[in-house]
């Protein structure tokens, strides 16, 4: 962070060639948790928004594109989503998106970070909207990939997968390989749908996402793996998805269909919507050429290493 004549910034490295600034016109609350340091400030143009380690993670101008996006392709394609596991997502955003379908009976949210998360209950509730207090709601603070190592035949519906990007040397690489793929694959129905968030859709850094892709493709636990992507500017860039279905192939699920289900579970959204839903899963063709040339199957031996 650096205060000069034109106030203060927070800086965050994109790549070697670029380093995006933020400009803080109100810092609100700064930290250390045990396991990362935080910021909320007000941005302009951006509101209130989040920095963990000096790299911003949501704003609220558009954190409902990329929590839509994280949460409802999943959600909608199951056919009746009762049970729902959310792997991360401190903000409290993933888990308000899959609570807003009326089928879900128990949402468990899974993050490690205790302190962070008590401290965006009290600080950030344009994010989570009270979803932290629907009786539907089970949280727990324990790390993601053990816990559902422990519990092997859960039968979860949906498990969205919201978990930091697989930085050098840090753990969360673990969280993007096909060991951690196939545990949660145990841990879900037999019709089970799985979602993650699996970093940046841009040209500068497309090979995780697609490693991702690639990666769950090479699984027998997946019939239909499809990535996707929603525009994001608090990243300045195209955030990328991928979903790994069991049973149900996104790409056949009709608008009105989507409609359907979005009126019967009592869903309303503002970016991923029946009509938009074939744009979300059209790629543009620099991934796909990314996905043929550099794409490779993740493993915990050889995993992701994301490097500025």
């Amino acid at each position: 962070m650096s205060n000069d004549a034109t106030g203060m910034f927070i800086a965050e490295t994109h790549t070697s060639a670029a380093t995006w600034h933020y400009r803080v016109e109100k810092m609100i609350l700064e930290g250390r948790t045990k396991y990362q340091t935080y910021q909320i400030c007000d941005v302009p143009r951006f509101g209130k928004s989040l920095f963990l380690d000096y790299n911003i993670q949501t704003s609220l101008m558009d954190e409902y594109i990329f929590h839509e996006c994280m949460s409802q392709p999943a959600m909608t394609l199951h056919p009746n989503p009762k049970k729902v596991l959310v792997c991360g997502g401190g903000e409290g955003a993933t888990l308000r998106e899959a609570l807003k379908h009326n089928t879900v009976r128990e949402a468990t949210m899974v993050d490690i970070d205790e302190e962070l998360v008590d401290m965006v209950k009290v600080h950030m509730p344009e994010w989570h909207r009270g979803a932290f207090e629907d009786p539907r709601t089970i949280l727990l603070h324990t790390d993601a990939r053990q816990w559902l190592v422990e519990h092997e035949g859960a039968e979860f519906d949906v498990i969205l997968s919201d978990l930091p990007n697989p930085h050098e040397d840090g753990p969360a690489q673990f969280l993007f390989t096909k060991e951690y793929f196939q545990i949660c694959a145990r841990a879900m129905s037999d019709d089970g749908v799985f979602a993650m968030q699996a970093g940046s859709a841009n040209e500068n850094y497309p090979e995780c996402m697609m490693s991702c892709v690639k990666t769950l493709e090479s699984m027998g636990e997946f019939k239909h793996v499809a990535g996707y992507y929603g525009i994001v500017s608090t990243f300045f860039q195209p955030w990328g998805f991928v979903l790994a279905s069991k049973t149900y192939d996104p790409l056949a699920l009709a608008a009105e269909e989507i409609a359907s289900r979005f009126e019967a579970r009592q869903v309303v959204n503002r970016y991923y919507t029946p009509r938009y839903h074939r744009s979300v899963f059209t790629l543009p063709e620099y991934l796909l050429e990314c996905y043929r040339r550099s794409a490779r199957v993740l493993t915990d031996s050889e995993p992701f290493a994301w490097t500025a």
